[in-house]
Order: C-alpha cells, then structure tokens, then sequence
C-alpha cells in the first residue's frame, strides 16, 4: 500500500541533509515555506513549495510519480528517485532523494513534519538514518521557517 494518503497536506522541512554543500547554510540565509502535498489521479503525488535563497524566492513544483515498491517514487522522467520513510517519532517522515543524472547527481534528505516546531528525538532520529544512507552528519542543517515568501522580495 502506497503513503500518499498518510502524507498528504501541508509539511515543514525540519532539517536537511546532502552529499553536496548547499549554499548560504553557513550564512542562516537558507528560509523554506511549508510544502504542500497533494494526492493525484493514479496515486501520484505533486510537492508545491517556495524557497528564499540569497534573498530570492523560487517557487517549486515537482510531480512524484508512484512505483511499485510502496515507498518509492520518481521524479523528472525517472532520472530523480524519492524514499519516502515513516520516522519512528510521530507525524514524521524522512524524504530521500537521490538524482541518477550524470552531470548532476547528488543525494539529499529531508526531515519533514507536521508542525514547524523542532522536535530532537525526531532530530536525533533523522542523524542516524542520514549516516545510515552513507550522508555526513555534518552537512545537517536546520532552514529558517516562514510561513510566506513574497515573490521579488530582495
């Protein structure tokens, strides 16, 4: 049985973690919106989000298509692969994404949530499951939340 009626609504990106270096997190300047995840026909999914990076809002829209496996599905022509894995701490989920195209590959995840508060034992639970998935635990970082990200805003 596929997720998606678990994980649809709205969800905040508690923390992230990549096997790249994601610009500005040093800074604090990386600020997400909650996501928004909507059930569509055949049971994919589709992720509506706004990010503010170096004072730029991108609005961001991606289509999940399902798979046979239950908690896998594929984005971008399948060249993106996405997990998504209930946390052992409530109204919780981890989303792997890993991008299987030569001249950009990288591997990311996200602790996502029902409310923006951080909760640790959900924290600590994301660290393992990102060293478990072969991330450094050092890339982790924590995004800025707003609840709005006004297009143009500098």
């Amino acid at each position: 049985m596929h997720l998606y009626h678990e994980v649809s609504g709205t969800w905040y990106v508690k923390a992230t973690a990549s096997d790249k270096e994601i610009p500005d997190k040093k800074l604090g300047s990386v600020s997400v919106t909650p996501m928004t995840i909507k059930t569509l026909e055949e049971g994919n999914l589709e992720v509506k989000f706004t990010v503010l990076i170096a004072g730029e809002c991108r609005e961001m829209s991606v289509v999940l298509e399902k798979t046979d496996q239950p908690d896998k599905y594929t984005s971008f022509g399948g060249t993106q692969v996405l997990y998504i894995i209930p946390s052992a701490v409530e109204d919780h989920y981890f989303f792997y994404w890993e991008s299987n195209n030569p001249e950009f590959h990288f591997r990311i995840a996200k602790l996502l949530g029902r409310d923006p508060d951080i909760n640790q034992e959900a924290l600590q639970d994301f660290q393992n499951a990102a060293r478990a998935g072969g991330l450094n635990a050092e890339n982790i970082f924590i995004p800025l939340q707003s609840e709005t990200c006004p297009l143009g805003s500098n």
